[in-house]
């Protein structure tokens, strides 16, 4: 059976766009293929409970990551701006950080990869869904409430700093000596 305009046979295709591709890719191509297929099995069925429970966490792991390195990164630099800028440049706890934050943004759009290069290398893979399972509310929730948990356990965790901060370091206004009354 010729799928194109020009009586090129389905099997001579496959092996046209085979043959062009390395091992790696066609390994890759093999797996987004067996996916495809497993996925027009499933149908218009539920999500289990294995699913969600699968889609959950590869939604909150690289969140919980970029959270901790987004708080830590902001808490070391705003710190480090308060306490040696400030005073050079005039500027509020404030100020220092927010730019702070800045850093630590900019730093997340660096590390968002490596985050997530981490996570897959582990092994955590996005469950097969099919495209109506995948836009149930039940998957946005999932989604949404995961990546919000995520984010939220990883920024506490990357407020540790606080704990070798020194609040009285040098920088700290001094307490003024009590008022004696006669």
């Amino acid at each position: 059976m010729s799928i194109f305009k020009y009586s090129v046979l389905q099997h001579q295709a496959e092996g046209f766009v085979a043959a062009r591709l390395t091992r790696d890719e066609q390994l890759l191509l093999r797996e987004a293929l067996d996916d495809l297929a497993a996925r027009e099995d499933i149908g218009a069925v539920p999500m289990t409970d294995e699913q969600t429970k699968s889609l959950f966490l590869i939604n909150a792991l690289p969140f919980i990551g970029f959270g901790f390195l987004d708080n830590m990164i902001m808490i070391i630099a705003g710190n480090y701006i308060d306490q040696k800028l400030g005073t050079l440049l005039c500027l509020s706890t404030m100020a220092a950080a927010g730019l702070g934050n800045l850093i630590s943004d900019v730093a997340g759009v660096g590390l968002a990869h490596y985050v997530e290069s981490i996570f897959h290398k582990i092994g955590l893979k996005h469950p097969v869904l099919t495209a109506e399972q995948l836009d149930s509310p039940k998957a946005r929730w999932t989604t949404h409430s995961a990546r919000a948990a995520g984010l939220t356990i990883g920024c506490l965790i990357g407020m540790f700093p606080l704990l070798f901060i020194d609040a009285d370091g040098e920088d700290a206004p001094a307490k003024p000596p009590p008022s004696q009354k006669s």
